[in-house]
């Protein structure tokens, strides 16, 4: 069984590098499929032999359909440029590969946030589907893609993490958090979702609340504070935002 690796790409000269290298032993070609890079990162995939395509930035589901289309080979490994794949975890590809057993795969991504890796705050394990059938299809609008998956299917979740190398400072996670954010209010005013008085601050409290107690937030350090904070901020927002755009609206 022949595997191609996946990896959509806007500005990663930071990361891809490292992801592409965690692949050699395990994808039989690597394709990249970048929305308008202003940095190093065409340079460095072309460096390390990657097949490279440009597109227009079609939405998450789309952009990655649209590049699995481009595939070689009937298994997708699917994977974000700040992510890598752990020894362990290559080590399960490559016997999968050699038992040729085809199906849909997720894994456990454990993140590095600012240095440190977090193994509380609701992010660990972060399960995803990596490891798929080409005909799979990816599904979504704005924002949160997810495989069109019969029913039937089995999910197989291997043991081998897989890393993530998320945010290199605190304002990087807030800037990213309030996009995603942005694009979440927009799916709630698109399908006519409201927002009752005081939403935006309760939300925020049960946000911090549930990731830095509940989830054990506290256990990960001076970043599981950070962690929570930044995310009931970016909820404060996401229902600030919704708000706005329905009074834009009337």
């Amino acid at each position: 069984m022949k595997i191609s690796a996946t990896i959509i790409t806007l500005n990663e000269e930071r990361n891809i590098a490292r992801c592409i290298d965690s692949l050699v032993h395990i994808a039989d070609e690597v394709l990249v499929m970048d929305s308008g890079s202003s940095d190093r990162t065409e340079e460095i995939c072309l460096q390390k032999g990657v097949k490279f395509f440009h597109q227009p930035w079609l939405g998450y589901a789309q952009q990655k359909n649209c590049l699995n289309q481009k595939a070689s080979f009937d298994m997708i490994l699917s994977i974000d440029a700040d992510e890598e794949v752990s020894p362990a975890l290559a080590n399960e590809l490559r016997r999968i590969k050699q038992t040729q057993t085809q199906g849909v795969y997720a894994v456990n991504r454990l993140t590095n946030y600012c240095g440190t890796w977090i193994y509380h705050s609701g992010w660990y394990p972060d399960l995803k589907i990596r490891l798929f059938p080409k005909d799979i299809q990816w599904q979504g609008d704005l924002v949160h893609e997810t495989l069109n998956l019969k029913p039937e299917m089995e999910v197989i979740r291997l043991k081998g993490p897989l890393f993530h190398y998320s945010y290199y400072s605190h304002a990087q996670h807030r800037q990213r958090a309030d996009h995603y954010s942005s694009l979440t209010a927009q799916k709630y005013v698109q399908a006519g979702k409201g927002v009752f008085f005081g939403q935006p601050l309760f939300s925020a409290c049960i946000r911090f609340l549930s990731m830095y107690i509940l989830k054990l937030g506290f256990l990960d350090g001076k970043q599981g504070f950070y962690i929570a904070k930044i995310s009931a901020e970016s909820n404060y927002f996401k229902y600030k935002e919704v708000q706005r755009l329905k009074g834009e609206n009337k």
